[in-house]
């Protein structure tokens, strides 16, 4: 059985830990790998060796740094179908979703290496008589990264490229529940050319995440995973004084005008609820029907029904099975919960399965009807192919409905009302807006900007938040005395 390795000090090595994970392929619950839970030592020698390497690699001019970063995503996009590939097995995904993951995941890395233009301060000339005043952006140290199961590529992409084009180094965590693909972002790394040190990687759970927390050397912390461990992750890195972003959990609503185009409506519903199986941040789990689209509910139970899941070589297949076990159990519970509380099922995935797959995470697409705030299956975040309808009479009603709702990360809105459509951007409270998009994930010029519960911190991921994150600002002010430039014959000018 293949153990992943650690990667400290420019080198892949074996852990010497006596505790690990196994890593299983979602469709049947085999066992495919096993990472390790790195050791205490391992640990030390991970940020020994970030600290080490900050040293000289905050001195390596911008541009150098910019052009590893170029280098980097010509790799990725050369090996970009055979990432994909490792990610579908661990994860399950669709071959077509996987390579989206990778794609999301190397527009960052293009994005990182204009970070010259990113990092440029201000200056400002004549503050007062012959003082000048200028900002510089610099480097905080070693930073780290937490990342989650359900984006193994794009998500350490976010991180780390935009950290260490900052001039910083960085100790990535991968998720133990899907470590190869990260592990093979690391190799291609190395290939593209990464100085020993800048990047490090150990493995585990809450043990190494703690140590990572704790540690004084580790200057920021990012982390995208589920509300409880977000909040957890906040409070004790900023408890031992760190820099920290969390992104949590969400849930997202859809508000149908009834204006807005039926068949558009219904295959973007369709998609953005069920594709990757529900299991991400941005994935539409509330439908608000306002006014004349609460009859739209049986068009969209037959839209969701003729959607059927698979293996992520399927070509037919819509999306693959839940991550674990554990996840499809708890999909499972809050499903029968809903039909406990009186929603209406229009369709239960509850039963299916896979023919020859009989073993794996699956759960078939589920609509619910007559939903309401008081419920469970609306409170709580799902993380699976579950679809809830909710009915209001007017768009002020569903601001009302949404702005009420804990979580901010992202919304939308289809009409083919400008008028509605800015009164809607301009009174929610959320985060992302997509106004005829139904997952409105920002490109890397600008930042993920989740809102309230959605997200612990002040700078959000990538774009000009990201550098802002990683950096710090020092502002010079300057004199000098114009009776102390040298003239006359005997001034010597040296030339190099």
């Amino acid at each position: 059985m293949k153990t992943l390795p650690l990667f400290i000090d420019g080198h892949f090595t074996q852990s010497q830990a006596d505790t690990f994970i196994d890593v299983t392929n979602p469709a049947d619950n085999s066992v495919i790998a096993r990472v390790p839970c790195a050791t205490q030592s391992e640990m030390q020698a991970a940020v020994d060796s970030a600290q080490r390497a900050f040293e000289s690699w905050r001195e390596t001019p911008v541009s150098e740094r910019a052009r590893l970063m170029l280098r980097y995503q010509h790799l990725l996009k050369t090996h970009h179908d055979e990432i994909a590939e490792i990610l579908s097995l661990e994860t399950g995904k669709t071959f077509e979703d996987a390579k989206g993951d990778v794609w999301r995941g190397i527009e960052v890395v293009e994005h990182a290496a204009n970070i010259a233009s990113l990092m440029m301060g201000e200056t400002v000339e004549n503050v007062a008589r012959s003082i000048d005043c200028y900002s510089l952006t610099q480097p905080l140290g070693v930073c780290a990264g937490i990342t989650p199961f359900n984006f193994p590529a794009m998500i350490p992409l976010w991180m780390f490229p935009l950290a260490i084009a900052c001039g910083n180094t960085f100790i990535l965590k991968p998720s133990e529940q899907d470590p190869m693909t990260p592990t093979r972002l690391v190799e291609l790394f190395v290939e593209a050319g990464a100085p020993e040190g800048v990047l490090q990687v150990i493995h585990g759970g809450k043990e190494q995440v703690d140590f990572l927390l704790d540690h004084q050397a580790v200057k920021a912390l990012s982390f995208v995973g589920s509300v409880p461990v977000g909040q957890y992750i906040y409070r004790r890195g900023t408890e031992n004084l760190k820099r920290v972003q969390a992104f949590a959990g969400a849930k997202n609503h859809m508000v149908v005008m009834p204006d807005a185009n039926k068949e558009q409506v219904i295959s973007n519903i369709v998609g953005a609820s069920v594709g990757a199986a529900g299991q991400r941040c941005m994935a539409i789990s509330v439908v608000v029907l306002v006014g004349e689209t609460q009859a739209w509910a049986e068009d969209i139970q037959q839209a969701l029904g003729e959607v059927t899941p698979g293996l992520w070589n399927d070509n037919q297949a819509a999306y693959g099975p839940l991550i674990s076990p554990k996840a499809k159990e708890r999909v499972l519970e809050l499903i029968k919960a809903g039909k406990e509380e009186g929603a209406r099922c229009l369709l239960d995935g509850s039963a299916f399965t896979v023919k020859g797959y009989e073993q794996g995470n699956w759960v078939g697409p589920t609509l619910f009807a007559d939903v309401t705030t008081d419920m469970r299956i609306y409170n709580e975040e799902i993380f699976g192919p579950v679809l809830c309808l909710m009915n209001v009479d007017s768009l002020d009603e569903a601001i009302e409905v949404v702005n009420a709702n804990p979580y901010g990360n992202g919304t939308s809105i289809f009409t083919a009302s400008g008028a509605a459509a800015r009164k809607y951007q301009h009174k929610i409270s959320v985060g992302q807006v997509g106004i005829n998009v139904p997952i409105p994930v920002p490109l890397p010029f600008f930042s993920f900007t989740g809102w309230k519960g959605s997200f612990y911190g002040d700078q959000h991921a990538y774009g000009k938040q990201a550098v802002r994150f990683y950096t710090e600002t020092k502002t010079v002010t300057a004199r000098w005395f114009e009776g102390d430039i040298p003239a006359g014959p005997n001034m010597t000018i040296h030339l190099k």
